[in-house]
């Protein structure tokens, strides 16, 4: 049984930081939901445990107090960042060596593939949350809340899907993770973004996971065009890849292919 202490930074009286007309502790709650109801309904074996569910505040010592006496195999904590910078980051311990970083590299790499900004590296950091947890330990920084680019993103529930479930496919291959039912990514790797976006709700009323991922790295305030490079996944069980694969192709888009997820 794997056991995952789940950290949504801040909350209640503490929003964190404060931007562009959103705060941190729903953002960072709203992650935490995503991967909290991801392991639980896709996922064997785990256990997670949540510092808060809604919107109180238990205190620095709270949170890693409870990871340690409930003996988590790993201590997880989501943050938004601000201070005038953009991009993602993440953070252990100084000088903690493996498994952490080994952790903390796969699960980086694995937001860096979704999150659609900036990579500002794999950092260390001498936090509480990160020194006072007697198991491996991580902190996600998933943009500057202060930034409209990177605001814009945290204000859009496929991104937030995407990110949580990002940090979720890091443990899931830094943990060995298995399975309940193997999902199936859908993918048309050539599109534009007008074509993904006209993609995207055509599938979501269908009842389908579908989301754009931008192939292309955008700066703080800059738009996507639309001939710029996207593609569409669709993430889904195996018969319905299956039948997909072969709608699409049907459609015209000869390179879709399927793989499990």
């Amino acid at each position: 049984m794997f056991k995952l202490f789940l950290d949504p930074g801040h909350g209640g009286s503490d929003p964190g930081a404060v931007g562009n007309e959103i705060q941190e502790k729903d953002i960072t709650l709203s992650i935490s939901k995503v991967i909290q109801e991801t392991l639980a309904s896709e996922y064997s074996d785990v256990e997670v445990k949540m510092s808060r569910t809604g919107d109180t505040f238990p205190s620095l010592s709270q949170r890693t107090n409870e990871a340690n006496k409930w003996g988590a195999d790993f201590f997880l904590s989501i943050h938004i960042n601000a201070g005038g910078g953009t991009g993602f980051e993440s953070f252990v311990y100084p000088n903690v060596g493996v498994p952490t970083t080994t952790y903390q590299n796969i699960i980086h790499d694995e937001i860096m593939k979704v999150i659609g900004l900036n990579n500002r590296g794999k950092r260390q950091s001498d936090l509480h949350i990160l020194r006072e947890s007697n198991m491996p330990s991580l902190l996600t920084e998933s943009g500057f809340i202060d930034n409209p680019f990177d605001a814009g993103k945290m204000k859009d529930p496929n991104w937030i899907q995407a990110v949580g479930r990002a940090h979720v496919k890091g443990l899931e291959r830094a943990f060995n993770l298995q399975r309940k039912n193997p999902v199936y990514d859908v993918i048309i790797p050539n599109l534009s973004f007008w074509q993904a976006r006209a993609l995207v709700p055509e599938y979501e009323q269908r009842g389908y996971n579908a989301r754009g991922v931008a192939l292309k790295n955008y700066g703080p305030n800059e738009a996507p065009s639309e001939n710029d490079p996207y593609q569409l996944v669709i993430t889904t069980d195996y018969e319905n890849a299956k039948n997909l694969v072969i709608e699409f192709k049907r459609r015209g888009y000869d390179r879709t292919y399927g793989q499990q997820n």
